[in-house]
């Protein structure tokens, strides 16, 4: 069952979802930003704080961490109120919707055999949803 909160199934599911959300919309988010930084070119500690000085400066970094300590703030709500052995297995949810962000908005080469995963992932998440 649900497990110690007052949480109804579909209320339970769409916090998951809603926590989800903001951890996707942070991971798309620091990709772009971090896109737009460029890859560390490591050459020592000079290149290193030039590096995380352009993160700290990067709006869409910083939003994006943002977005990730929401959806952590989300978590932690959902956990207290349902079972972690519920509520965790939806987090494989956010491998499909980084893969679906990554092909159509950042425009990623997504291969037959990752779109097979995110098949059985979301094959999974149901399967469990209904245990």
């Amino acid at each position: 069952m649900l497990g110690k909160g007052k949480l109804s199934l579909a209320k339970s599911i769409i916090l998951i979802l809603i926590s989800i959300s903001f951890a996707v919309g942070g991971q798309i988010l620091l990709k772009v930003g971090m896109n737009r930084i460029g890859a560390l070119d490591f050459n020592g500690m000079n290149s290193l704080v030039k590096f995380f000085m352009g993160v700290l400066k990067s709006p869409t970094v910083v939003l994006g961490l943002f977005l990730y300590v929401i959806s952590a703030a989300l978590w932690i709500i959902v956990l207290s109120a349902v079972d972690l052995s519920f509520a965790y297995p939806f987090l494989g949810l956010t491998y499909v919707f980084v893969l679906v962000f990554s092909k159509f908005l950042l425009k990623e080469d997504v291969n037959p055999i990752r779109w097979l995963g995110t098949i059985i992932i979301t094959i999974g998440v149901i399967v469990i949803s209904r245990g």
